[in-house]
Protein backbone atom coordinates (compact mmCIF):
# COMPACT_ATOMS: atom_id res chain seq x y z
CA UNK A 1 0.00 0.00 0.00
CA UNK A 2 1.11 3.69 -0.75
CA UNK A 3 0.62 6.32 2.10
CA UNK A 4 1.06 9.88 1.70
CA UNK A 5 3.73 11.43 3.62
CA UNK A 6 2.46 12.51 7.46
CA UNK A 7 2.31 11.53 10.87
CA UNK A 8 -0.04 9.17 12.34
CA UNK A 9 -1.36 9.57 15.44
CA UNK A 10 -1.72 6.72 18.37
CA UNK A 11 -3.06 5.35 21.35
CA UNK A 12 -2.72 2.70 23.43
CA UNK A 13 -6.12 1.97 26.11
CA UNK A 14 -3.99 2.91 29.04
CA UNK A 15 -3.83 6.76 27.68
CA UNK A 16 -0.36 6.17 26.13
CA UNK A 17 -0.52 7.81 22.95
CA UNK A 18 2.21 9.37 20.57
CA UNK A 19 3.15 10.33 16.65
CA UNK A 20 4.96 7.63 14.01
CA UNK A 21 5.37 8.63 10.58
CA UNK A 22 4.68 5.83 8.10
CA UNK A 23 6.91 6.66 5.25
CA UNK A 24 5.78 6.94 1.58
CA UNK A 25 5.45 2.99 1.67
CA UNK A 26 3.85 0.81 4.31
CA UNK A 27 2.69 -2.45 3.78
CA UNK A 28 0.82 -2.85 6.96
CA UNK A 29 -0.09 0.50 8.81
CA UNK A 30 -0.26 -1.13 12.36
CA UNK A 31 2.31 -2.92 12.33
CA UNK A 32 4.93 0.63 12.07
CA UNK A 33 2.72 2.41 14.84
CA UNK A 34 3.66 -1.11 16.90
CA UNK A 35 7.52 -0.12 16.31
CA UNK A 36 6.91 2.49 18.76
CA UNK A 37 6.37 0.82 21.45
CA UNK A 38 9.88 0.32 23.14
CA UNK A 39 9.36 -2.72 25.56
CA UNK A 40 5.77 -4.43 24.49
CA UNK A 41 5.39 -7.98 22.50
CA UNK A 42 3.86 -6.49 19.12
CA UNK A 43 0.92 -8.91 19.87
CA UNK A 44 -0.03 -7.10 23.58
CA UNK A 45 0.67 -3.37 21.47
CA UNK A 46 -1.33 -4.59 18.48
CA UNK A 47 -4.27 -5.48 21.01
CA UNK A 48 -4.46 -2.36 22.78
CA UNK A 49 -3.68 -0.16 19.78
CA UNK A 50 -6.32 2.21 17.87
CA UNK A 51 -5.39 4.84 14.93
CA UNK A 52 -6.62 7.94 15.49
CA UNK A 53 -5.50 9.85 12.63
CA UNK A 54 -4.59 7.27 10.08
CA UNK A 55 -3.17 7.95 6.46
CA UNK A 56 -4.77 8.45 3.19
CA UNK A 57 -3.71 5.32 2.05
CA UNK A 58 -3.99 4.36 -2.36
CA UNK A 59 -3.93 0.76 -3.44
CA UNK A 60 -1.04 -0.06 -6.08
CA UNK A 61 -3.97 -0.21 -8.44
CA UNK A 62 -5.37 2.96 -7.97
CA UNK A 63 -2.17 4.83 -8.35
CA UNK A 64 -2.28 7.05 -11.68
CA UNK A 65 -0.16 6.85 -14.02
CA UNK A 66 1.15 8.69 -16.45
CA UNK A 67 3.82 7.78 -19.48
CA UNK A 68 5.20 9.53 -22.33
CA UNK A 69 6.80 6.53 -25.14
CA UNK A 70 8.38 6.90 -28.11
CA UNK A 71 6.79 4.20 -30.01
CA UNK A 72 9.23 2.48 -32.66
CA UNK A 73 7.68 1.09 -36.18
CA UNK A 74 6.70 -2.71 -35.62
CA UNK A 75 4.28 -2.56 -32.53
CA UNK A 76 0.92 -2.30 -32.65
CA UNK A 77 -1.12 0.22 -30.35
CA UNK A 78 -3.39 -2.25 -29.02
CA UNK A 79 -3.29 -3.94 -25.48
CA UNK A 80 -3.54 -7.62 -27.92
CA UNK A 81 -2.93 -8.62 -31.31
CA UNK A 82 -4.41 -11.53 -33.24
CA UNK A 83 -1.90 -11.75 -35.55
CA UNK A 84 1.01 -12.30 -32.81
CA UNK A 85 2.39 -8.98 -33.29
CA UNK A 86 4.43 -6.90 -30.78
CA UNK A 87 2.36 -4.75 -28.84
CA UNK A 88 3.04 -1.34 -27.07
CA UNK A 89 1.93 -3.29 -23.91
CA UNK A 90 4.71 -5.60 -24.05
CA UNK A 91 6.93 -3.11 -23.18
CA UNK A 92 4.90 -2.56 -20.25
CA UNK A 93 3.94 -5.58 -19.09
CA UNK A 94 5.51 -5.31 -15.97
CA UNK A 95 3.94 -2.47 -14.26
CA UNK A 96 1.15 -3.08 -11.38
CA UNK A 97 -0.89 -0.42 -12.92
CA UNK A 98 -3.09 -1.93 -15.96
CA UNK A 99 -2.01 0.93 -18.94
CA UNK A 100 -4.05 1.72 -21.96
CA UNK A 101 -2.30 3.91 -24.81
CA UNK A 102 -4.29 6.82 -25.49
CA UNK A 103 -5.13 7.05 -29.15
CA UNK A 104 -2.94 4.94 -31.66
CA UNK A 105 -0.39 4.86 -33.78
CA UNK A 106 -0.28 2.50 -36.70
CA UNK A 107 1.90 -0.58 -36.81
CA UNK A 108 4.55 1.13 -39.94
CA UNK A 109 4.19 4.48 -37.88
CA UNK A 110 6.36 5.73 -34.80
CA UNK A 111 6.59 9.03 -32.23
CA UNK A 112 4.88 10.35 -29.42
CA UNK A 113 2.10 7.80 -27.53
CA UNK A 114 0.98 8.46 -23.94
CA UNK A 115 -0.12 5.21 -21.45
CA UNK A 116 -2.27 5.84 -18.76
CA UNK A 117 -4.70 4.20 -16.85
CA UNK A 118 -6.16 7.34 -16.18
CA UNK A 119 -9.53 7.06 -18.28
CA UNK A 120 -10.83 10.56 -17.58
CA UNK A 121 -7.67 11.73 -19.34
CA UNK A 122 -7.69 9.65 -21.83
CA UNK A 123 -11.06 10.12 -23.28
CA UNK A 124 -10.70 13.88 -22.71
CA UNK A 125 -7.51 13.37 -25.45
CA UNK A 126 -9.18 11.37 -27.98
CA UNK A 127 -12.72 12.95 -28.46
CA UNK A 128 -13.26 14.30 -31.76
CA UNK A 129 -15.30 17.32 -30.01
CA UNK A 130 -11.99 18.46 -28.27
CA UNK A 131 -10.05 19.30 -31.41
CA UNK A 132 -6.81 18.53 -29.16
CA UNK A 133 -3.76 19.11 -31.38
CA UNK A 134 -1.49 16.38 -32.80
CA UNK A 135 1.89 16.99 -34.67
CA UNK A 136 3.13 14.90 -37.37
CA UNK A 137 6.22 14.64 -39.47
CA UNK A 138 5.09 13.78 -42.75
CA UNK A 139 7.67 12.29 -45.59
CA UNK A 140 6.88 11.77 -48.83
CA UNK A 141 8.62 11.46 -52.66
CA UNK A 142 8.53 15.10 -55.04
CA UNK A 143 6.74 17.58 -54.79
CA UNK A 144 3.07 18.58 -53.81
CA UNK A 145 1.42 21.13 -55.74
CA UNK A 146 0.18 23.92 -53.89
CA UNK A 147 -3.41 23.42 -54.66
CA UNK A 148 -3.13 20.18 -52.98
CA UNK A 149 -1.73 21.25 -49.84
CA UNK A 150 -4.70 23.59 -49.56
CA UNK A 151 -7.20 20.94 -50.10
CA UNK A 152 -5.50 18.59 -47.45
CA UNK A 153 -5.45 22.06 -45.11
CA UNK A 154 -9.03 22.63 -46.07
CA UNK A 155 -10.51 19.06 -45.51
CA UNK A 156 -10.52 15.96 -47.98
CA UNK A 157 -12.41 12.98 -48.99
CA UNK A 158 -11.64 9.79 -47.65
CA UNK A 159 -11.59 6.49 -49.14
CA UNK A 160 -14.76 5.47 -47.25
CA UNK A 161 -16.71 8.87 -48.01
CA UNK A 162 -15.73 10.61 -44.60
CA UNK A 163 -14.26 13.79 -44.55
CA UNK A 164 -11.57 15.38 -42.48
CA UNK A 165 -11.48 18.59 -40.45
CA UNK A 166 -9.08 21.43 -40.99
CA UNK A 167 -5.17 20.29 -40.96
CA UNK A 168 -2.08 22.60 -40.66
CA UNK A 169 0.52 21.73 -43.63
CA UNK A 170 4.00 23.09 -43.84
CA UNK A 171 6.73 22.00 -46.18
CA UNK A 172 9.71 21.15 -43.70
CA UNK A 173 12.46 20.63 -46.18
CA UNK A 174 13.71 18.71 -49.50
CA UNK A 175 16.41 15.90 -49.34
CA UNK A 176 16.95 14.92 -52.57
CA UNK A 177 12.91 13.89 -54.08
CA UNK A 178 11.76 13.54 -50.69
CA UNK A 179 9.90 16.27 -49.17
CA UNK A 180 9.34 16.75 -45.48
CA UNK A 181 6.47 18.35 -43.89
CA UNK A 182 4.64 19.57 -40.41
CA UNK A 183 1.08 18.19 -40.17
CA UNK A 184 -1.09 19.12 -37.45
CA UNK A 185 -4.41 17.41 -37.36
CA UNK A 186 -7.37 18.10 -34.64
CA UNK A 187 -9.10 14.91 -34.65
CA UNK A 188 -8.30 10.81 -34.62
CA UNK A 189 -9.56 9.09 -37.81
CA UNK A 190 -8.00 5.46 -38.34
CA UNK A 191 -5.01 6.29 -40.25
CA UNK A 192 -6.11 9.76 -41.21
CA UNK A 193 -2.80 11.20 -42.36
CA UNK A 194 -1.93 8.89 -44.36
CA UNK A 195 -5.18 8.40 -46.08
CA UNK A 196 -5.60 12.18 -46.28
CA UNK A 197 -2.28 12.13 -48.49
CA UNK A 198 -3.27 9.27 -50.28
CA UNK A 199 -6.38 11.18 -51.53
CA UNK A 200 -4.12 13.06 -53.56
CA UNK A 201 -2.08 10.58 -55.23
CA UNK A 202 0.95 10.56 -52.23
CA UNK A 203 2.46 7.51 -50.40
CA UNK A 204 3.27 8.33 -46.88
CA UNK A 205 7.03 6.65 -46.78
CA UNK A 206 7.41 8.05 -43.16
CA UNK A 207 5.23 9.03 -40.40
CA UNK A 208 6.09 10.41 -36.83
CA UNK A 209 4.24 12.34 -34.38
CA UNK A 210 6.22 14.51 -32.58
CA UNK A 211 3.65 16.40 -30.51
CA UNK A 212 0.29 16.37 -28.44
CA UNK A 213 -0.47 20.28 -28.02
CA UNK A 214 3.31 21.79 -26.90
CA UNK A 215 4.20 18.67 -25.41
CA UNK A 216 6.62 17.46 -27.28
CA UNK A 217 8.66 13.72 -27.61
CA UNK A 218 12.00 15.90 -28.06
CA UNK A 219 14.83 13.85 -27.69
CA UNK A 220 13.40 10.24 -26.34
CA UNK A 221 14.78 7.68 -28.34
CA UNK A 222 12.58 4.65 -30.27
CA UNK A 223 11.50 2.66 -27.70
CA UNK A 224 12.75 4.21 -24.88
CA UNK A 225 9.95 5.98 -22.19
CA UNK A 226 9.78 8.05 -19.22
CA UNK A 227 7.00 9.47 -16.85
CA UNK A 228 5.02 12.96 -17.14
CA UNK A 229 5.79 15.67 -14.79
CA UNK A 230 3.04 17.00 -13.09
CA UNK A 231 3.29 20.42 -15.23
CA UNK A 232 2.70 18.10 -18.16
CA UNK A 233 0.06 16.41 -16.63
CA UNK A 234 -1.70 19.24 -15.83
CA UNK A 235 -0.77 20.93 -19.05
CA UNK A 236 -2.96 17.69 -20.82
CA UNK A 237 -5.75 18.02 -18.44
CA UNK A 238 -6.60 21.33 -19.58
CA UNK A 239 -5.47 21.38 -22.94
Amino acid sequence: LFARLRPVCYRLKDGTSGRVHTGLIAQDVEQALAACADKEGYGMVKSRLSIVDAPEVITPQEQKRYILYHKPAGEVTTVSDDKGRETVMDRFAGFEQRLYPVGRLDYDSEGLLILTNDGALAQYLTHPSNEIPKSYLVKVEGDIPQADLAKLRKGVTLDDGQTTARAKVKLKGIEGNIYSYDVTIFEGKNREIRRMFESIGKEVIFLKRVAIGDLRLGGLGRGASRYLTDKEINYLKNL
